[in-house]
């Protein structure tokens, strides 16, 4: 206990560093928003878990030494970023064309003809898992918050504080987002938001592709 204590100043900087990221707006955060607007609270917690369990999933990576891995064989980051491009597009084209509605409500909200929870939980994960960049912040984030002399067990702190941290905020997003203000205001401005989040897909679509690993 008192070798993690002594690493205390660089586990808090890191944490500071990751909850600034994960606040941050992004393909993760904006699905959260938009699912739990659009589809109510249930279906914006399973897709924040597979969010959740997408960041598990890198951490895990990172701390085992994947990353390093990863980079070494570039090809795998090239082709996972041009997965994670293609499936940002292709989440733009549906909230096109949701935006594009005439109807108060999405045919799928209006039909009752919803994501299945498997299906919601692994568009988050699949959102996540297919940005190389995450890979890179936990990487940046392990390299703060844990110097290449910590024992193994500052780097479970740091690791499950994170989690703990990722957790709460993506939950955080779904309850808010989910509550009848929320809902209200989507009704209201449906096919602009269904339009922002495709213009926001899109671009971060677009960037991915175009982005240098």
């Amino acid at each position: 206990m008192h070798d993690t204590a002594s690493y205390l100043p660089q586990l808090l900087a890191a944490y500071i560093g990751y909850v600034l990221a994960v606040l941050s707006p992004g393909p993760a955060v904006f699905a959260i928003i938009g699912t739990s607007m659009t589809h109510g609270r249930k279906a914006g917690l399973t897709i924040a878990l597979g969010i959740f369990a997408g960041s598990f999933t890198w951490a895990c990576a990172a701390t085992l030494g994947l990353a390093a891995l990863l980079q070494t064989y570039a090809i795998a980051l090239e082709i996972l970023k041009i997965m994670g491009g293609l499936y940002l597009l292709y989440l733009a084209i549906k909230a096109f064309r949701a935006a594009r509605q005439k109807d108060e409500l999405p045919t799928v909200l209006a039909t009752g003809r919803t994501l299945t929870t498997k299906a919601l939980f692994l568009r988050g994960y699949a959102i996540h898992i297919t940005n190389p960049k995450a890979i890179f912040a936990w990487l940046a984030l392990i390299t703060l918050g844990t110097p290449k002399d910590a024992p193994a067990s500052v780097m479970l702190v740091f690791v499950g504080g994170c989690m703990l941290l990722g957790l709460s905020a993506f939950i955080g997003y779904a309850l808010v987002f989910s509550t009848g203000g929320a809902v209200r205001i989507y009704k209201n401005l449906r096919r602009w938001i269904e339009g922002t989040m495709a213009a926001f897909y899109a671009l971060a679509g677009i960037r991915l592709l175009t982005s240098r690993i």
